[in-house]
């Protein structure tokens, strides 16, 4: 059984995963908070005391780290014992800190794929432009690595396994839905770190359909869904990180990534990018300094961790998996409604966070007690998720299913 847990980064994401280790520290054991700023770790840490979240006494403690060194983030795992390593910094580390855990033996866990700076929209699939690349590494050394263990991707994943598994026959189309219907009082923000957020929308849109890549541009494609609790929402095609691993693991059906954007904040993105200010490309001043517009403006926008306090409304993400059931065509809607004033109240995050960080605290728990600990690299539609829908269940998002019988609660034993 392994424990002791190592949380990369400071955000938003990381203080849901650093309280919800606390919660459940009975299972996890040690908890470490490591970032290039310890204040940030630290104040983590105050908020975890001040909520008295911890379930049993026991180490909580900050730590500085660069994690894009590898040999730094190394002896930082084996000084504290970390067996388990929960990777939500930003996604240029992910290589890093998967070569750290490869070389100490630790699990490793991420909710996105890796990214590199100078560099949008890859060749799909991305997974085999970096993570599946140490695949067979893993294997041979008895590495556990978990990919993308969000919610999106991560739950969504299990969501389609789930429907493929106990819905379904044959599964020809998978839409993963992400609407969210809240609203933060600013005049323009994103709900995770800007850069990121803008990178997943300046470049190519890939989804796969009938067998193959398809690129579209971002916006080209819009569809009104009505869904449960939030109601009528403009989604739009979107290329995301659970396409790219779903493409392979469904059994040829067709995957889109949908999500909701309302029309202010598409004209300030779009003028953004047609001023060239979300450029990952460096540019030099009339001073001579050169910079990056998309860090700048990233410098300019609201740290998302900051929108939590005045974030009202709900979140609704989920599959729509359709196919055939005993010959007939049949779909299923499973999804998820967050809060994100119930996510404030428990953890001093707003939903979008929420959403993002409980899910790989539920994977590391399903990692120390053994369900998921395979020894191996997976994306999460490759795992269980009974075990994980069943913890989520518990730990503050549970699934709901809308078919043909109507629209209830999921119930999985934990």
């Amino acid at each position: 059984m392994k424990k002791n847990v190592l949380i990369i980064g400071a955000g938003g994401v990381a203080q849901v995963v650093a309280h919800k280790c606390a919660q459940n520290n009975d299972v996890l054991g040690d908890i470490h908070i490591a970032s290039r700023t310890r204040e940030k770790c630290e104040r983590i840490i105050a908020s975890i005391n001040e909520k008295k979240a911890m379930k049993q006494p026991g180490k909580l403690e900050a730590h500085t780290l660069d994690a894009l060194d590898i040999e730094a983030t190394k002896r930082l795992i084996e000084q504290t014992g970390t067996q388990i390593v929960i990777n939500v910094g930003t996604a240029f580390l992910n290589m890093s800190v998967l070569s750290a855990c490869i070389d100490t033996g630790a699990a490793y866990i991420d909710t996105a794929i890796h990214e590199e700076p100078g560099k949008i929209c890859e060749t799909p699939p991305w997974y085999a432009n970096y993570e599946w690349k140490c695949a067979a590494e893993c294997e041979e050394k008895g590495i556990t690595a978990v990919l993308g263990a969000g919610f999106d991707p991560g739950v969504v994943n299990a969501y389609a396994r789930l429907a493929k598994d106990e819905y379904l026959d044959k599964v020809t189309d998978v839409d993963i839905v992400d609407i969210n219907a809240g609203s933060h009082g600013k005049y323009f923000a994103t709900n995770f770190d800007p850069e990121i957020n803008f990178r997943e929308f300046t470049g190519v849109v890939y989804s796969w359909q009938n067998g193959q890549w398809q690129e579209n541009r971002m916006f080209e494609i819009g569809k009104e869904y009505d869904l449960p609790v939030v109601g009528k929402s403009k989604a739009y095609l979107c290329g995301h990180d659970e396409v790219h691993s779903l493409a392979k693991n469904m059994d040829g059906a067709d995957v889109r990534f949908w999500m909701g954007f309302g029309d202010h904040y598409i004209n300030v993105f779009t003028v953004l990018k047609n001023i060239g200010l979300l450029s990952e490309k460096p540019v030099t001043t009339a001073e001579g300094l050169e910079v990056v517009p998309l860090k700048v403006v990233k410098a300019c926008l609201p740290d998302p961790a900051s929108l939590a306090p005045e974030y009202e409304g709900k979140t609704c993400i989920g599959d729509f998996v359709k196919g055939t059931r005993d010959g007939k065509e049949t779909e299923v809607f499973i999804y998820n409604v967050a809060d994100h004033k119930d996510a404030y109240n428990e953890v001093g995050s707003q939903g979008i966070s929420y959403t993002a960080g409980v899910p790989p605290v539920a994977a590391a728990m399903l990692i120390a007690r053994g369900d998921w600990d395979v020894g191996k690299m997976a994306n999460v539609e490759e795992l269980p998720p009974r075990p994980f829908l069943g913890l989520l269940n518990r730990m503050g998002l549970p699934t709901r299913i809308r078919d043909a019988q109507g629209d209830r609660a999921l119930e999985f034993e934990v």
